[in-house]
């Protein structure tokens, strides 16, 4: 089993990161495999609506998404963690999810897998940034693991302080797992 956490800020190892490694130290102790991946060291352009897809069910552009629908694929689980920017996620992670809309055709490739929502803030807009995680999710008929997990601080590390957070994010992890585990058993 493989949970994969997507980091979607363009700072390294700031309060996303560190929330979406919490998650993924709880998923390991439940025993999963896992990988996390910083969209911020990939080059990844943003989908220019050609709509290639819908007939191939791949994507024309070649970039490094290309590394990530593999990986994406081969996840039971993913965890997608981003910053809140002006009330929503940032650009990474937008153009992360919509690069994965060539995922939908011909057929839901992300169908039944397990999600986790985490958003670092640094006092609003967790609720909206959250929410359009989970949409995501839906959109690709995904399993979504509750609202999601949400952390507060402004300056790198600080989110550490929120031990709701840092609790949450590792109990989100875990969720994740059980939820795989119950999806498996009943294959």
């Amino acid at each position: 089993m493989k949970v994969l956490g997507i980091v979607c800020s363009p700072r390294k190892a700031g309060n996303t990161e560190i929330l979406v490694r919490e998650a993924l130290a709880g998923a390991k102790e439940s025993g999963a495999e896992v990988e996390l991946l910083r969209i911020s060291d990939m080059n990844i352009a943003a989908c220019d609506g050609c709509e290639t897809c819908h007939q191939s069910g791949e994507c024309r552009i070649k970039d490094d998404m290309q590394k990530v629908y593999e990986k994406i694929l081969a996840a039971d689980g993913i965890i997608l963690g981003s910053p809140v920017y002006f009330w929503s996620v940032s650009g990474q992670a937008k153009t992360f999810m919509d690069r994965t809309y060539a995922l939908r055709y011909p057929y839901h490739k992300l169908k039944n897998k397990v999600g986790g929502a985490i958003a670092a803030a640094g006092s609003r807009g967790s609720v909206n940034a959250l929410s359009i995680i989970n949409n995501f999710f839906l959109g690709h008929d995904m399993l979504a693991t509750g609202l999601g997990i949400s952390g507060y601080g402004t300056k790198k590390g600080e989110v550490r302080q929120d031990k709701r957070a840092m609790e949450g994010a590792r109990s989100l992890g875990k969720q994740i797992v059980q939820l795989i585990k119950s999806i498996k058993s009943q294959e």
